[in-house]
């Protein structure tokens, strides 16, 4: 039995969606945990998940959280088309793409998207329904302090504090990119690997916010990673098909409105 509790706007959660699609794996049950209405704080799923965060794989009756280690657990475990470099030095550039999104990216990217769409949709909340939903978010969670950094992002926005650092390590990761995918096709070497799997829902993020222009016609390299990802038959329903129409829309129209002022913050108007 196994079950995937997740969210269609999470990144992690597509990253897993992605590596279980690419895998071959079936999926008996998908438990969908809104967290923007505060689903995750719930005793039930903070039982399976004490972050409050998603997502959480439970494989038959066995819980294991953290998408990178889910990604890593989902390839070892079961049969399909391998995801990880056999050679060593391409499985080391593929543990430090998972490596930088979890310790730079992922904490880069929850601020890029609260700030940029999410702190728009939190805001319909009554008075009382917004501090119940700042109450409950655990002070560890996404990140350290998150509990007074989703407030800050919330309630400030653009004006939170450190908010451009974000968007510019944002922008030297996909640089980084750029050089990466100058010698070989995918992120780690040769093959299609948990590199790409663990960036492909990062870049999608941008897009999704309408922000593709930090690499069109500024990285070709990463262009044309992007494009080939796309291709994939288990792209679309993994990191599109999940996500909501309403937020979907909610993602371009407030995406787009923050763009401005995502080039003005890194100069590029």
């Amino acid at each position: 039995m196994l079950e995937l509790y997740h969210h269609g706007s999470s990144v992690c959660a597509a990253k897993v969606r992605f590596a279980l699609a690419e895998k071959g794996v079936e999926v008996d049950e998908y438990r969908y945990i809104d967290i923007l209405a505060g689903e995750q704080f719930t005793p039930e799923y903070r039982a399976i998940n004490p972050r409050a965060v998603v997502p959480s794989l439970v494989h038959d009756g066995r819980i294991v959280n953290e998408s990178t280690l889910i990604c890593e657990y989902v390839d070892e475990t079961f049969a399909g088309p391998p995801l990880a470099p056999e050679e060593p030095y391409e499985r080391y550039r593929m543990r430090s793409w998972t490596k930088a999104v979890d310790e730079l990216l992922h904490p880069a990217c929850a601020d890029v998207t609260y700030v940029s769409c999410h702190r728009h949709i939190i805001r319909r909340l009554s008075p009382e329904k917004l501090e119940e939903y700042f109450d409950s978010t655990p002070e560890q969670s996404v990140k350290g302090a998150w509990r007074r950094r989703k407030r800050e992002l919330v309630t400030l926005g653009f004006d939170a504090p450190d908010i451009d650092a974000k968007f510019r390590l944002y922008d030297q990761q996909l640089a980084a990119m750029e050089s990466a995918l100058d010698n070989a096709p995918w992120l780690a070497g040769s093959r299609f690997s948990l590199a790409d799997i663990a960036l492909a829902p990062y870049v999608n993020r941008l897009d999704m916010l309408g922000m593709s222009g930090l690499w069109m016609g500024r990285l070709p390299r990463v262009s044309d990673w992007f494009d080939r990802v796309r291709t994939r038959p288990a792209f679309r329903p993994c990191l599109l098909d999940w996500c909501p129409d309403h937020l979907t829309r909610d993602m371009r129209e407030y995406g787009s409105r923050s763009w401005p002022r995502v080039q003005a913050i890194l100069g590029l108007v």
